[in-house]
């Protein structure tokens, strides 16, 4: 009989990525306001309508996604962004820039050459 073993290093356990972070413009508002500064939850909550739990929750998703991370100063817990973790969605996004300006570049062009046509027939 042969038995096997596996050793695992203990890693962070994630069930979330960087995706399902900015999948929100909550969280991406919230994203863009941490990138300022560290922030309590009540002073991040200050920027939106929504409840505190609401914002709690939105947090705990970015942290979770590693996006966010908590550094404890006295009483307070600060959230801070960690934007090296946003690299994944960077790179992803990045690859269809280029296709996407041709696109608008293409699409600029057909309303142009439209446009002379309509000047024309006028």
């Amino acid at each position: 009989m042969i038995t096997y073993i596996f050793v695992t290093e203990q890693l962070p356990i994630m069930r979330r990525d960087v995706f399902q972070a900015i999948a929100d413009p909550i969280r991406r508002d919230i994203i863009e306001i941490l990138a300022k500064e560290a922030l309590t939850v009540n002073e991040v909550a200050e920027n939106f309508d929504i409840s505190r739990p609401a914002i709690s929750k939105h947090l705990k998703i970015l942290k979770e996604c590693g996006i966010v991370a908590t550094n404890q100063q006295g009483r307070e817990r600060l959230y801070e962004i960690k934007p090296q973790n946003l690299i994944p969605a960077f790179l992803w996004i990045e690859q269809y820039k280029n296709l996407w300006e041709s696109k608008l570049d293409n699409f600029e062009a057909y309303l142009k050459e439209l446009q002379t046509k309509n000047q024309k027939n006028e």
